[in-house]
């Protein structure tokens, strides 16, 4: 799919990656972008349409796309990141929140979207994953799960909308330079160097994309025997 005269949704597009997204989408040529936030007055970015959406209420998300019949590419950016173990105390609630955004709320927005999409013949959805999807480390344990998961549901929608010509497009990407990852000391990818590779892929019509060199090892790891991600970390 091509950005130029493209209407683009960005959910959580108030900083960070999606702001960037949205930012690249119109030097891109896009003809729209609405930059989507819980609290619209927080996105900053000139040029662009602020909405409002939680991600996690399917309610709000299919009003949403009652509103704006024109988008014909979808970008779920909008996460979350607990860091806790599995077998901690409070990880059960801090998997079911982050489950409620990372999961439920690309659902609740793709099913809103996709017969907007479909109307306008096919368009795309670019899912944010993670280098996570596929491995799992004790400080990253229980967002891997919900990444994990992503994934599946990324592979099911693409699944499911092939036959309206809808393009889905998983992003898996390592630690971005973003305050969502401040206290972390690890190397870090830029987040326009992140999402100028995504939309090149986007527009290459590629179903994936894996940004960066450790998230190509683990790619490449999958399949080794034993598979990378039975090496605890």
């Amino acid at each position: 799919m091509k950005l130029e005269n493209a209407t683009v949704l960005v959910t959580g597009a108030n900083r960070g990656l999606g702001e960037e997204f949205a930012r690249q989408a119109l030097a891109r040529g896009a003809k729209k972008v609405y930059a989507a936030a819980r609290n619209p007055s927080t996105v900053k970015l000139e040029g662009v349409v602020p909405v409002q959406l939680d991600v996690t209420d399917a309610t709000q998300a299919a009003a949403l796309a009652a509103e704006l019949g024109d988008v014909d590419l979808v970008i779920n950016n909008a996460g979350i990141a607990d860091l806790i173990k599995v077998l901690e105390q409070d990880s059960e609630a801090a998997i079911r929140r982050m489950l409620d955004t990372n999961v439920f709320g690309i659902l609740n927005v793709s099913r809103a979207f996709a017969p907007v999409l479909g109307r306008n013949g096919g368009g795309a959805i670019l899912n944010v994953l993670s280098v996570a999807s596929w491995i799992s480390s004790p400080m990253l344990a229980s967002y891997a799960v919900t990444k994990a998961a992503a994934w599946g549901l990324t592979n099911a929608l693409r699944n499911e909308l092939a036959g309206q010509q809808t393009q889905v497009l998983g992003l898996h990407v390592g630690f971005i330079d973003t305050d969502m990852t401040t206290g972390i000391e690890a190397p870090k990818l830029s987040k326009e160097s992140v999402v100028a590779e995504t939309f090149a892929a986007l527009e290459a019509g590629k179903p994936e994309v894996t940004v960066g060199e450790l998230t190509q090892m683990v790619k490449r790891g999958l399949s080794a025997e034993p598979g990378i991600y039975t090496i605890p970390r």
